[in-house]
């Protein structure tokens, strides 16, 4: 597994990945085509020279394949925090590749580009996104009522964070 940049020619795989069931219970927006999902990953590229936010591909060493994604979005510098957030491609499921891109991405805020605090919110119903914060060291925070809404209703949401 290594974590890359998005590149453009990641579009047919991110629109792929959203059309699985799945990505669109738990995501608040998915994308419809691949000029759209080219959109979002010049967006996310963006995010990096504007100093807002940082996405990485998740790939297969080996073979480039995306796996997932993982970024830190809502990046206050001067505070020194940033929200985390994730997703798996079908395919990749259940081997690991999400905790350990979470893990790396969260070694890297807080102990490389010194990041103080991490925050990872997920709805509450989500057991395999509270599994992840879990076993990357994020602590329950509270519950925050009613926060989201997703495409089947507002959605209490779990609050976890990190310190270094």
């Amino acid at each position: 597994m290594l974590l890359r940049p998005w590149l453009v020619e990641d579009a047919a795989a991110v629109v792929r990945v959203f059309q699985d069931p799945d990505i669109q219970r738990w995501h608040l927006k998915w994308v419809d085509s691949e000029v759209e999902a080219q959109e979002w990953i010049m967006q996310w590229q963006r995010g990096w020279q504007d100093e807002v936010a940082a996405h990485w591909a998740v790939v297969n060493a080996d073979s480039d394949t995306v796996l997932g994604r993982v970024s830190l979005q809502s990046v206050i510098l001067m505070g020194g925090q940033a929200e985390i957030s994730y997703w798996t491609a079908p395919w990749a499921r259940g081997s690991g590749v999400c905790p350990r891109a979470v893990a790396a991405a969260t070694d890297w805020a807080l102990y490389v580009a010194g990041f103080h605090r991490l925050e990872l919110g997920h709805s509450a119903t989500n057991h395999a996104s509270c599994r992840v914060a879990v076993k990357t060291g994020f602590m329950q925070e509270g519950v925050r009522r009613n926060a989201l809404l997703h495409a089947d209703g507002w959605h209490d949401m779990h609050l976890h964070a990190r310190t270094r």
